[in-house]
């Protein structure tokens, strides 16, 4: 198949195109290749996806709409995977009009191109931040999720519902992803382990926010990828027992589909921040902080509904995950590495 991976060069997105290419299909790979963290680490990303002849890049930002319905229009992607975003639950709080501009207006004009390309199945990332205020655990499709705490999360609940109309007015299967913190190797500067594992290598005290409370559902990059890969795979349908009465939030009667992509198994972060310190030789310095605006105290996956439809079950323990991240990142970054982000996501 020709598929468009947006965000390509994006942690997910590379990830995500590597399993595609590996068997055999042709990724057309779209990213704006912004600074919101260090250009050179998607710089690199790219490099490697660039070695198949299968990879073409195009440099694109998604809210350029006639750019993009160009791009469509030209290549008729067979399915599309929208893994670009403007990420991160607290740059949300600083700079809002960035998540309008990636998240909601670039979404649209995804949604235009693969509505009028004839598109057979666009695969779209979520998060686990829409679950919110929700303290039911663990996180349903079936939940309703109307009360985000973050604008980050707010724009990714209205992808799920603007991909909902697109299913019924046009037929368009849809399928969205709730990703719960995603972790491994090539991941993103402003992610926790990332810095952590900075911080302590340099000696440097690490920032720990709601005093090292929070329980997280942290998701091994491969494990979301395989997921991804697998939904794209499972073309979404109408769910024909679907009750207007009572309203699933997960399916409808258009082709519309949630999942979860999660470990299904919280840990405490104090034992990932454990792991970690194991895995390096040191202890950490930590300054403990309390609950950041806009963040969740726990998040845990209900995964059932993925495991019914793509047969697959995210399974790798943390204790495996930051060891293979911790060996990436001893060789990718041998001097130290670039200098510190500016902002903080646990996801």
């Amino acid at each position: 198949m020709k598929i468009l991976v947006t965000g390509a060069a994006g942690f997910i997105g590379f990830h995500t195109s590597q399993k595609l290419l590996a068997r055999g299909d042709e990724v057309v790979g779209l990213d704006n290749l912004n600074d919101y963290y260090d250009v050179r680490l998607k710089l690199a990303r790219l490099e490697i996806l660039q070695k198949s002849p299968n990879f073409r890049f195009v440099k694109l930002d998604l809210a350029d709409r006639s750019g993009l319905a160009a791009l469509f229009a030209a290549e008729k992607f067979h399915r599309v995977i929208n893994l670009a975003a403007q990420a991160g639950v607290r740059y949300s709080i600083q700079n809002p009009l960035a998540y309008v501009d990636s998240n909601v207006v670039g979404f649209a004009n995804i949604l235009e191109g693969c509505r009028h390309n004839g598109v057979e199945h666009l695969v779209y990332a979520s998060t686990s931040s829409v679950y919110g205020a929700n303290t039911r655990m663990p996180f349903s499709v079936h939940q309703n999720v109307d009360h985000p705490l973050s604008f980050y999360a707010a724009t990714k609940k209205a992808n799920e519902l603007m991909a909902h109309t697109y299913a019924h007015l046009y037929s368009l299967p849809v399928t969205g992803l709730r990703f719960f913190t995603v972790y491994g190797p090539w991941g993103r500067p402003d992610m926790a382990l990332f810095l952590f594992t900075r911080n302590i290598l340099a000696g440097k005290p690490i920032d720990v926010f709601n005093h090292g409370h929070h329980r997280r559902d942290f998701t091994y990059i491969d494990d979301i990828a395989e997921g991804v890969v697998r939904s794209c795979d499972r073309v979404a349908a109408g769910n024909h027992a679907w009750d207007s009465d009572a309203p699933d939030p997960g399916s409808s009667r258009a082709p519309y589909r949630l999942y979860n992509i999660g470990n299904n198994q919280p840990v405490e972060l104090m034992r990932y921040i454990q792991v970690l310190e194991e895995c390096l030789g040191r202890k950490a310095d930590m300054n403990l902080l309390p609950l950041q605006q806009g963040d969740v105290p726990d998040t845990w996956a209900d995964i059932e509904d993925l495991q019914r439809d793509v047969a697959y079950t995210p399974a790798t323990p943390v204790e495996v995950g930051i060891r293979n991240f911790v060996d990436w990142y001893l060789r990718y970054y041998k001097d130290g590495g670039p200098a510190d982000p500016k902002v903080t996501n646990l996801g």
